[in-house]
């Protein structure tokens, strides 16, 4: 094959070594002496200089390889042998025992080096015991959850509750709990954290065994170990579920030998010797250069040295790597000796030099060794990189991850080197995010924070109370100068990640180029297919945690490459003037219905993708003239019926189709199981070993993944496209083919970066937003032990000097948290630093802006907006909560560019698409619903709803208006209930009275926010109930039917909850009862606040009886106000004793909140408004049959109607009272109550004088509760008004005969009898 050097291009078949003739007469080409002088500098042994020139034999490419193989002779004592070894037993090549030594269920690498648990406590042991002597083996933390690492016999027994240490004759270390273990346990060493080595030595010439952790010795932890015949002791681990380490017997050179320890597995000591010689020759060519004109050797630095061509060179080259090339294939001497040269050059040269260094490296590499040589060394090679850098400890300056990604960037630097481990390596073994990924460190002093930040400091009042205002005050001198000598820390802290960052982003810019297609397909495209793949595995492994990439990388991995895309994005903008820069970037609509990118099967707003292109084929054809295959269509339909019965490949087909090897089994079945967790294993191994003592199932997946597998839905599998089929051409739009006619013609960049940001926004949607939340809880962890503290210094100045124990436990106390806060705060610096910077807020704020520019340009496609993924709403819904919620109170949302017109483009999505029948997921449409209703609960957000056009804002009202039946209505309710608090009667508490002493679990909740109405929006939602004569009772008669469910619920449940907090036997109530009662209370009390919303703003809607049914809602309205009085307000009712309870769950429902909101209406119906309507609604009251005075009193504390004249005494404390509350009701609305209640006395004993008996027959056969007013036609039955008008809402048909009605009349018994009389 042929390979690139330097300048010019050679033949590797050219320079192997020739025949003697040919030597000789290449041999003529320098000097025989200069020769020979250059051979002996190059092949003199380490042990000694260069043989003076009068005693060495002259030395020519003909007696080169005789010197050569006398130069790399070993000798016998370094060349030990690699069998057995006294006071070792087992195979020379030590790994975990898969086939007999386990127990439980466990993962095992392909390497049968790194183990995840897949049971409560399963246990592993190697496959190599000791008896004598000293030895040694490493274990690498993975995840730092319960484990118990040490040694034991053949002989011990373990199970699912005992593992090694739980027994006789088993020892461990658990840095876990800090404890080591030998049947009873005591405390020891310290705790460990994920990446730290933990070293396990055992002595058993003195029968002592001992830890290190990462090369710190933790004390011996036992003695008198057990020795003699049958006595040796294998390494072993027991783990819990999900909890997974790696293991290093020997196999790859121990991060810290400890002297005098041998490891278990020898290493290759010949093959070592012989590569660092080989190296030493390796060095010395690129040290030494040639100079024929004046026949001497002249010295040169490695950055300097270029390949000539020179002959010379090239024989000297080609009988190093005759003998270096075998032994570069080896994991431990890639990593004891090639790792280290490189890393060495690395840290000498400035980056320049060492990229040049790198690149000739590289180049003879691929020039001097076969192509599956230099691969296996070059995956190697990547793969001790990417360990290292994922499991290094934090130090002050980063510079251990500075150099290895330093050494990862110049590798990638190298083109061929770079496009073979982007197709082979980065993502489909070693998963490359790694490299993106800059660790937390658990540890702080071990990470150098005490001296980058030496003064620490935390808010002296949390977020929330200072947004308050209430308890704001002056910062003292002191706390300024804490707090400032706190952010420079900071700043120094995060210039240096900001370093790290920098060359992570230059190495996705490497993987991003798309510019180095010469000889090949450009890095772009192969990162894209790799890519998408990627997103795949994520993707259909949600709701299985161990499959997924963990969501800290993906958090890094996305700022990253937001990082890169921007750049390439807006260099293309640089060189295209017609294409748009990165600030206007957005997805078009024809990506997600040409086929040309694939989405798995995650969900479309419309549905599913062949139901879709099923149903809108016409518009496709129409409006993106993309014309749909019939068959396609028909196989599609097929292939999803018959998904289930369709056998999966083989595991040969698979490999021949390009396909990773399959995983291998440990225990019977020939099918493998998907590897869980593919960096839960520090081994980083794509393929596992699934072990089991118990009797398991093992499920294939449902369909794996080939390169040949059927396509249901696009035209190319991702895998299949070449540059053309992405980027387009004159004739081929690429991924933009189908171009809707409201999209513009010029490009908005390359497609390829179109891809790019479509993975990236996917990307946000699989696990970055849930990762952002989760950090959060550092600084929630700061706010609750500053509040821990505060209380503590409080304590010590009111505790008497007298009292010093109480003195001692409180100084105690406040050393704890002041230690913690220390700890806390500094965590909290690299929190900031590495996920809520203004950097990374930028970037999310971009990604926001991409997702609203993107549905904003795909709801103009009309009905092909239902082929935009669903997650596209997801992330801007989520993008904005996370820039509201998690990146303050450091950074503000306020003060992003362009804050006020996103919000506004934000609001006009959610109103628009709340409802839109284009969107039928019911998930992302309840998603709309409670984003609209978190939206509308602050005051920026509902101002930036005002702000849209007022068609849409009209829109979404009438949409909120709609009847409650048949659809999700809770949100909706809470949404009108919002546009009102502040408005209502005694409606202006932020918290319930009674609550305000209990601590909210979150009061950034948004039902805790303050009120904030809107009347604008009021506005709109009377005039529509006044225009439409169809919306208002359609409306009003949902809400009524959904009151009298919701409080019917909340009764019978709070029935069920008094009984069994009575039975004598100790018993519990279930906590969802508990929710679903209380849920139920609260959607009642915002139904009620609908109810007063509707009244005060359309009254006549109730109070004009012209309408035609205005009477009937009235009635309605009047038997359910009178039902819930009745219920809460009776002595020692039901309602009393469960609110007594206080029960956990039940925090909410108390007197008040629904007592005030029937006051309001009755207060709307009885006091304000004219005579006339007040006079109708007194009627109405006074006529259901339920009405009791009493309940009206019981709002003022009253339990019996006044006498006339009296004056209202003070409200008693045992009583409720509306009088009580003065903080919340104003004397205004306490006056209108005490007004209503006189005028419902004095109309009460108006109409009980008044009345007459009634006749039984001459009342509603249906209630009982009125006077019969109206007759069906044709059939003549009979029943009062209000009866008939609810009836005929929801049926035709009589309630007797069921005979149709075709109208109803009026009927007054007397006029009646009259008119009988008269034609009589």
């Amino acid at each position: 094959m042929a390979s690139k050097g330097t300048g010019m291009s050679f033949s590797r078949k050219s320079y192997r070594l020739t025949s003697d003739a040919e030597k000789s007469r290449v041999t003529g080409i320098v000097q025989e002496k200069l020769l020979s002088d250059y051979l002996y500098r190059i092949f003199s042994p380490p042990d000694r200089g260069p043989a003076a020139a009068t005693s060495r034999k002259p030395l020519n490419f003909h007696n080169l390889p005789e010197h050569v193989d006398q130069l790399l002779q070993v000798d016998s004592e370094d060349n030990e042998s690699q069998g057995q070894v006294e006071g070792r037993l087992g195979p020379s090549t030590v790994v975990l025992d898969h086939t007999g030594g386990f127990e439980g269920l466990l993962l095992v690498d392909d390497d049968l080096l790194g183990v995840i648990g897949h049971s409560n406590f399963g246990t592993i042991r190697s496959t190599t015991c000791v008896y004598k002597g000293k030895w040694v083996y490493e274990v690498l933390i993975s995840s730092q959850g319960l484990m118990q690492i040490g040694w034991c016999t053949i002989n011990c027994r373990f199970n699912q509750e005992e593992g090694v240490g739980d027994t006789h004759n088993s020892y461990a270390y658990d840095g876990n709990r800090v404890r080591k273990w030998n049947v009873t346990t005591t405390n020891y060493g310290k705790a460990w954290a994920a990446g730290d080595i933990v070293s396990c030595l055992i002595d058993l010439d003195d029968g002592t065994l001992s830890f290190c952790l990462n090369g710190v010795s933790l004390g011996t932890a036992f003695e008198n170990l057990s020795r003699g015949l049958g006595m040796a002791y294998f390494p072993a681990i027991s783990l819990s579920f999900k909890e997974s380490v790696a293991f290093n017997f020997g196999s790859r050179p121990l991060r810290y030998p400890v002297a005098g320890f041998r490891p278990l597995q020898d290493p290759p000591f010949a093959d070592l010797v012989r590569a660092q010689r080989l190296l030493g020759c390796f060095q010395a060519v690129l040290s030494v250069e040639l100079d024929p004109v004046e026949g001497r050797l002249v010295e040169t630095e490695s950055s300097e040295w270029q390949l000539q061509g020179q002959p010379t060179v090239l024989l000297t080259l080609a009988h190093i790597f005759h003998h270096f090339a075998p032994l570069l294939r080896k994991v431990y001497l890639v990593e004891a000796v090639l790792m280290s040269f490189l890393l060495g050059v690395v840290e000498k040269g400035t980056p320049e030099q060492a990229q040049s260094v790198v690149h000739q490296i590289l180049d003879l590499l691929w020039l001097f060794m076969e192509d599956y040589e230099v691969q296996d060394c070059l995956k190697q090679l990547m793969m001790s990189l990417l360990r290292l850098y994922r499991f290094s400890p934090i130090v002050p300056d980063l510079g251990l991850q500075i150099h290895y990604l330093r050494l990862t960037m110049s590798i990638l630097r190298h083109q061929k080197s770079r496009k073979f481990l982007l197709s082979n390596v980065l993502f489909d073994m070693l998963r490359s995010v790694v490299f993106f990924y800059i660790k937390s460190p658990l540890r702080v002093e071990e990470a150098g924070l005490k001296e980058l930040i030496p003064t620490t400091w935390w808010p002296h009042r949390s977020s929330r109370e200072s947004r308050d205002g209430k308890e704001a005050r002056e910062e003292t001198t002191e706390e300024r100068q804490r707090r400032r000598a706190y952010e420079r820390g900071c700043q120094r802290l995060k210039k240096r990640i900001e370093v790290v960052e920098e060359l992570q982003v230059q190495i996705l810019k490497l993987l991003l180029d798309n510019k180095d297609d010469n000889g090949g397909e450009a890095s772009r495209y192969i990162f894209l297919t790799k890519f998408r793949k990627f997103l795949q595995e994520n993707a259909s492994g949600r709701g299985n945690t161990p499959v997924l990439c963990p969501p800290e990388y993906m958090v890094c991995f996305l700022h990253r490459l937001v990082s890169a895309l921007r750049f390439y994005w807006d260099e293309y903008k640089a060189s295209n003037p017609r294409a748009s820069f990165s600030e206007e970037a957005y997805i078009p609509p024809q990506i997600f219905y040409n086929g040309k990118v694939d989405y798995f099967d995650l969900q479309r707003l419309g549905g599913l993708l062949s139901h879709l292109r099923k149903t809108l084929k016409d518009d496709l054809a129409s409006k993106a003239n993309i014309v749909i295959d019939p068959l396609e269509l028909q196989a599609a339909t097929m292939d999803d019926l018959d998904e289930d019965e369709e056998p999966a490949p083989s595991a040969a087909q698979v490999w021949q189709e390009g396909q990773r090897p399959m995983q291998a089994l440990a225990i019977g079945g020939a099918l493998p199981l998907p590897r869980p967790g593919w960096l839960s294993s520090p081994t980083l191994g794509r393929a596992n070993r699934f072990l089991s003592t118990a009797a398991v199932s093992l499920m294939t997946p449902r369909r794996l993944l080939s390169t040949m597998e059927k396509v249901k839905v696009r035209s190319l599998n991702v895998e299949q496209r070449t540059r053309e089929d992405i980027e387009g051409s004159h004739w081929n739009e690429g991924l933009l083919l189908g171009r809707p006619p409201e999209e513009p013609e010029q490009p908005l960049t390359e497609n390829s970066l179109l891809e790019v940001l479509d993975g990236t926004v996917m990307m946000y949607n699989l696990s970055v937003h849930q990762q952002l939340g989760k950090m959060v809880g550092v600084s929630d962890d700061v706010n609750e032990y500053a509040m821990a503290l505060r209380d503590t210094e409080d304590k010590l100045r009111r505790c008497p000097k007298r009292r010093k124990d109480i003195l001692a436990e409180l100084t105690k106390s406040q050393k704890v948290f002041s230690e913690k806060l220390d700890h806390l705060s500094r965590r909290l610096a690299w929190v900031h630093a590495t996920v809520y910077s203004q950097e990374k807020m930028l970037d999310i704020y971009w990604l926001l802006r991409v997702c609203l520019r993107t549905i904003e340009h795909g709801d103009r496609t009309g009905s092909l907006f239902a082929f935009m993924p669903e997650f596209y709403l997801s992330v801007a819904i989520n993008s904005y909560s996370a820039l509201k919620n998690y990146f303050g109170p450091v950074h503000s949302m306020e003060e992003l560019p362009g804050y006020e017109e996103t919000l506004t483009r934000l609001a006009a999505i959610l109103a628009k698409h709340f409802a839109d029948p284009r969107i039928v997921g019911t998930d992302i449409r309840d998603s709309l619903m409670q984003a609209l209703a978190s939206y509308v609960c602050y005051p920026h957000s509902l101002r930036a709803v005002e702000r849209i056009p007022e068609e849409q804002r009209i829109a979404m009202v009438r949409n909120l208006l709609a009847p409650y039946e048949q659809r999700p209505w809770a949100q909706t309710n809470w949404i009108l209930v919002r546009l009102w608090r502040g408005c209502g009667f005694g409606y202006r508490y932020t918290r319930l009275p009674h609550l305000l002493k209990t601590k909210p679990e979150d009061a950034n909740l948004p039902s805790l926010q303050k009120p904030c109405p809107s009347t604008l929006l009021q506005q709109h939602m009377a005039d529509l109930l006044r225009q439409g004569s169809d919306v208002a009772p359609s409306f009003l008669n949902s809400v009524l039917n959904q009151l009298n469910w919701a409080f019917s619920e909340f009764i019978g449940m709070i029935q069920e909850i008094q009984q069994a907090a009575e039975r004598l036997e100790r018993n519990f109530v279930d906590s969802r009862q508990l929710k679903v009662c209380a849920t139920c209370f609260d959607l009642s009390v915002s139904l009620l606040r609908v109810l007063e919303m509707t009244i005060t703003l359309v009254p006549e809607i109730f109070l004009d009886w012209s309408r035609p049914t205005s009477e009937m809602l009235l009635r309605r309205l009047a038997q359910l106000l009178n039902q819930v009085l009745n219920r809460v307000t009776a002595e020692r009712n039901l309602f009393d004793r469960v609110v007594t309870l206080r029960l956990p769950g039940l925090e909410s429902v108390d007197h008040y909140p629904i007592l005030v909101a029937v006051t309001g209406i009755l207060v709307r119906l009885l006091v304000h408004g004219p005579t006339s309507e007040t006079e109708q609604a007194t009627s109405v009251l006074l006529a259901d049959p339920c009405f009791q005075l009493r309940s009206i009193c019981y709002l003022l504390g009253q339990p019996e109607p006044l006498a006339p004249g009296t004056t209202l005494p003070a409200p008693d404390r045992k009583r409720f009272s509306l009088q009580s509350y003065t903080d919340y009701i104003s004397a205004e609305e306490l006056a209108q109550v005490e007004q209503m209640l006189a005028h419902l006395t004095a109309a009460s004993a108006q109409a009980a004088a008044a009345s007459l008996p009634t006749n039984e027959e001459d009342l509603c056969p249906i209630c009982y509760a009125h006077p019969i007013s109206a007759v069906f036609q044709p059939c003549g039955h009979k029943s009062c008004k209000a009866c008939i008008n609810q009836h005929l809402m929801n049926n035709k048909d009589c309630f007797f005969c069921k005979a149709t009605i075709v109208s109803v009349e009026d009927w007054d018994k007397a006029a009646n009898t009259s008119a009988m009389s008269s034609a009589a």
